[in-house]
C-alpha cells in the first residue's frame, strides 16, 4: 500500500470511528432523558399515590364516624319507640 493509500484508509477508518462515537452518544444522550422523563413519571405516580392514600384514610375515617352515627340513631329510635309503646299501653 502506497503512503496516499494508508492515509486515506486511516481517515476512513477514522471518520468511521467518529460516526460511531456520535451515534452511541446520541443513542446515550436519548436513554439518559428516557430515563429523566421515567423518574418524572414515578414521582408523579408516587405523589398520586400518596394523595389516594390519603383521601382513602380519610373517606374510611368518615365512613366509620357514620357507622357510629347510624348506631346512635338507630339507639334513640328504638328507645323512643319503647317509651311511645309504654304510654299508649298505659
Amino acid at each position: 500500500m502506497a503512503a496516499g493509500e494508508t492515509i486515506r484508509a486511516a481517515v476512513e477508518e477514522l471518520r468511521r470511528a467518529l460516526s460511531g462515537l456520535d451515534n452511541a452518544l446520541d443513542m446515550r444522550f436519548d436513554r439518559e432523558r428516557d430515563h429523566g422523563e421515567i423518574e418524572g413519571e414515578v414521582r408523579r405516580v408516587n405523589v398520586d399515590r400518596s394523595r389516594l392514600a390519603q383521601e382513602l384514610d380519610q373517606a374510611e375515617f368518615r365512613a366509620n364516624r357514620l357507622e357510629e352515627v347510624n348506631r346512635e340513631v338507630s339507639r334513640r329510635l328504638v328507645t323512643a319507640m319503647e317509651t311511645i309503646r309504654a304510654v299508649l299501653d298505659r
